[in-house]
């Protein structure tokens, strides 16, 4: 499905165009919105929103500074606690007042934010390989690439680069398959020159500013009545089994879902991804 398909901008309260897709708006059922994570967009969630539509309403996000949205001249705004604003503004301009969540590392973080100041506007939460604590090891390789990936020239090099970054997560990917998130994460330039799609500033966000403010454990207590999922990447960096012991420890009714073969984060493609949402979607309505 083209990218142009079912395109869509809202306007952020402090004056950004913003870049959302809506897929399946005549269905019945609680609609979803998909979060990416720090580095990605909305393209990663397009098979997946594309299956879920089937059913009911998807939305997915380009947050600012990624995709198809601006970029934000204020670099210190590349922050959950904005993300999570801009995605309020999205669901109040399309009048929706509860949503299933299904948010990918970063995207995971912000749907936590969300439970913490509106706990009864969310039917259930979807967290992809993320969780209110994170792994140093995982979170130090993350903000040593962010917004430092050198430039490519082609799309051969733009797979290449994005083998080196994701390859010891994603192991078992094909050629094709590579091409494919590349092609999600590079958009051509002016020039036809592939280039990676995000603001490089949001790597100096995410080392001067950081990732969160707060204590995360207290936006995870948010969530004790809201229907959450988490999906843990068997080969995760980023959460470890201490922490994922600590977590259902917080929330007993956490329902955990081992996805084999994959690091930090599942693609969401995955048999074991698709069948657990599934699974889970028909249980919160």
């Amino acid at each position: 499905m083209s990218q142009t398909a079912n395109a869509h901008y809202f306007q952020s309260t402090d004056g950004l165009r913003l870049y959302y897709r809506d897929f399946g708006s005549g269905k019945d059922g609680t609609p979803v919105i998909c979060l990416p994570g720090l580095t990605r967009n909305s393209r990663d969630f397009e098979d997946l929103a594309g299956h879920l539509s089937a059913q009911r309403r998807v939305l997915t996000i380009d947050f600012r500074g990624r995709g198809f949205s601006d970029h934000d001249p204020n670099w210190r705004n590349y922050h959950p606690g904005t993300y999570v604003a801009d995605v309020w503004t999205l669901l109040d301009t399309l009048a929706i007042d509860k949503v299933i969540v299904v948010g990918t590392s970063l995207g995971g973080l912000c749907a936590m934010g969300m439970a913490a100041m509106n706990p009864a506007r969310l039917a259930g939460i979807v967290m992809n390989d993320i969780g209110p604590e994170v792994n140093p090891a995982g979170l130090a390789r993350i903000q040593d690439y962010t917004g430092r990936v050198g430039p490519v020239s082609n799309w051969d090099e733009a797979v290449e680069q994005t083998k080196s970054i994701y390859g010891e997560w994603l192991p078992g990917l094909q050629d094709e398959d590579w091409r494919r998130m590349a092609r999600k994460a590079y958009r051509d330039d002016a020039d036809g020159v592939p280039r990676l799609d995000i603001d490089n500033n949001i790597g100096r966000a995410i080392r001067e500013v950081g990732p969160q403010t707060g204590d995360p454990w207290v936006l995870f207590a948010a969530l004790a009545d809201v229907p959450t999922m988490l999906l843990w990447g068997e080969l995760s960096d980023i959460l470890t089994r201490d922490i994922i012991d600590k977590m259902v420890a917080a929330k007993p009714d956490l329902d955990v879902v081992l996805v084999p073969n994959r690091g930090h984060a599942p693609l969401l493609d995955e048999p074991e991804s698709v069948a657990a949402i599934d699974r889970f979607l028909d249980e919160v309505v």
